[in-house]
């Protein structure tokens, strides 16, 4: 069984050597190093191959911000999980938009992280319910209809792709969009590429970043 390929990022030394600890004992889930900073997990991706960093998104040296779009820069394909509090809501969203694959809360049970790093690995976006209204705007007077409304008229989105932009944003995936839309997983993949087309976006998380600016999220 191939393992997924993970190191751990964060300036708190209890909090690295724990989540190794926890997270070793997962027959799936590689722990290949322990990192201070953004910048020593930058210089350990440049002469290895790491699957899913697992990122703090507060550090003195090198924060999670700049150590994701730098590990991003450098590979693309590695996934990025950031680690936050309630607090940090301008990092998580400078985050997203360098390529980040999602955020869970600090105090996240172990199963939840874990659960993360698999679909961060998958291609999915992560999210957690509880600070998805932090990365969203709320509006005294918010009508839902007609932000759809207005967002189909500037940019050609139909109610079906829009609903796709939610639920992605939700951190669902394919097969379970399709799965509450009743929807075939192919059916769902094509509207993503049309979404994609329509937006001028490259991925999943800039769907994501896109769902959070437009008030999407309910």
């Amino acid at each position: 069984m191939d393992k997924i390929k993970i190191i751990i990022v964060d300036d708190e030394k209890l909090i690295r050597e724990g989540l190794k600890i926890i997270l070793s004992t997962y027959e799936d889930i590689e722990v290949l190093a322990l990192c201070e900073d953004g910048h020593i997990a930058y210089e350990f991706c440049k002469s290895n191959k790491v699957d899913v960093v697992l990122m703090d998104i507060r550090m003195d040296n090198c924060d999670g911000v700049l150590g994701t779009k730098l590990i991003k820069k450098l590979n693309a394909e590695t996934k990025i999980l950031i680690l936050t509090t309630f607090k940090d809501s301008e990092y998580i969203e400078e985050a997203l938009k360098n390529g980040a694959s999602g955020y869970l809360l600090k105090d996240s049970s172990y199963d939840l992280i874990y659960g993360g790093i698999k679909a961060a690995f998958g291609g999915n976006i992560v999210v957690h319910p509880d600070i998805v209204s932090k990365l969203v705007v709320k509006e005294n007077d918010r009508d839902d209809s007609l932000i759809k409304e207005k967002l189909k008229e500037e940019t050609g989105l139909t109610e079906r792709e829009l609903t796709i932009v939610e639920e992605i944003a939700n951190g669902l995936s394919n097969k379970e969009i399709g799965e509450k839309m009743y929807l075939t997983e192919g059916t769902i993949k094509n509207n993503i590429t049309t979404i994609l087309s329509k937006l001028a976006l490259r991925d999943r998380t800039q769907i994501a970043i896109f769902a959070f600016k437009n008030n999407l999220i309910k």
